[in-house]
């Protein structure tokens, strides 16, 4: 008796007929299965398999066959691939999140200081909003992310990385940005665009800066990322409240400028889930003070 013996005959009863199996999972002659099946069923010493005019019924002996048939053939390939596990050790694997517009500045930096350290591993990354990553945190799909400070999971330690301000994002043209920094009040009367629930974190922030600057304004549009905000800004000829980062990114019909007093700054952090043991973990927070000297080297 062969594996392959046990192959076919596990494939003919799944396929419950000779000539399906034959054509579609051995890809072979139904003959030859044919034979290939009596050849185990003398092996065996009792019948399998009973043919039938619209394929084959098992047998008692074929169902008692059929369970040890299948439990051989998941060990063999249970051996096969210890074997292959042992001549090939798969890489540690790290899977890092990033806040949507923030990888450019982040990634590399992070990516470097931990292959420096451990030129073998794999580093998975996804870019996302931040709710999402702090809900990837949770699960356990990522082992750190670059996010805010998400609330209500206090499974998620937060280790700061920069504390970004408030800027004012405006067309080129517009009159405002003859100013060199615009009062809270100066943004009254314009076509206001905010983000959206997407950014729950920074909509607080600003909402917050409005309410105690005793501006009222109603939003007229709500942007899901920075480049529907910055696109929005530009068509509408209207202005909004986004994070100094996005300096990096603006398109030549829409400018920034600082607020004038006490701008409020919101936290880019560093996440992870409090459980996770990953050494790889271990060792990046160890490195957070140089990777953000080494973004502060190269932003500024």
């Amino acid at each position: 008796m062969e594996l392959r013996h046990l192959r076919y005959f596990v494939s003919v009863a799944d396929a419950g007929s000779l000539t399906l199996a034959a054509e579609q999972s051995l890809h072979t002659s139904q003959p030859s299965l044919s034979r290939q099946i009596r050849d185990l069923e003398d092996e065996v010493g009792t019948p399998l398999l009973t043919r039938r005019a619209r394929g084959i019924e098992l047998t008692p002996a074929g169902q008692a066959f059929l369970e040890h048939a299948r439990m051989v053939l998941s060990q063999v390939e249970a051996a096969a691939e210890a074997a292959r596990r042992a001549a090939h050790p798969a890489k540690p694997c790290f899977a890092m999140g990033f806040l949507t517009g923030h990888e450019l500045t982040w990634m590399p930096e992070a990516l470097q200081i931990l292959r420096d350290e451990l030129p073998n591993i794999d580093v998975m990354i996804s870019i996302q909003y931040s709710p999402r990553l702090a809900r990837a945190l949770l699960n356990g799909k990522i082992d750190a992310a670059f996010l805010r400070r998400e609330k209500g999971m206090p499974e998620l330690a937060y280790r700061v990385l920069v504390k970004e301000p408030l800027a004012v994002i405006l067309p080129s043209d517009h009159r405002l940005a003859a100013l060199k920094a615009i009062s809270p009040r100066g943004l009254a009367g314009e076509t206001f665009v905010t983000v959206s629930d997407t950014a729950p974190v920074l909509r607080v922030v600003i909402d917050n800066f409005l309410k105690r600057s005793g501006i009222n304004i109603k939003p007229a549009y709500e942007a899901d990322h920075l480049s529907m905000g910055m696109s929005l800004i530009a068509s509408t000829r209207g202005v909004g409240l986004l994070l100094a980062y996005a300096q990096n990114f603006l398109p030549s019909s829409v400018t920034s400028r600082p607020l004038k007093g006490e701008t409020p700054t919101v936290e880019l952090v560093l996440g992870y889930k409090k459980s996770n043991k990953s050494p790889i973990l271990k060792l990046l927070l160890s490195r957070l003070g140089e990777l953000v000297d080494r973004v502060s080297r190269k932003t500024h």
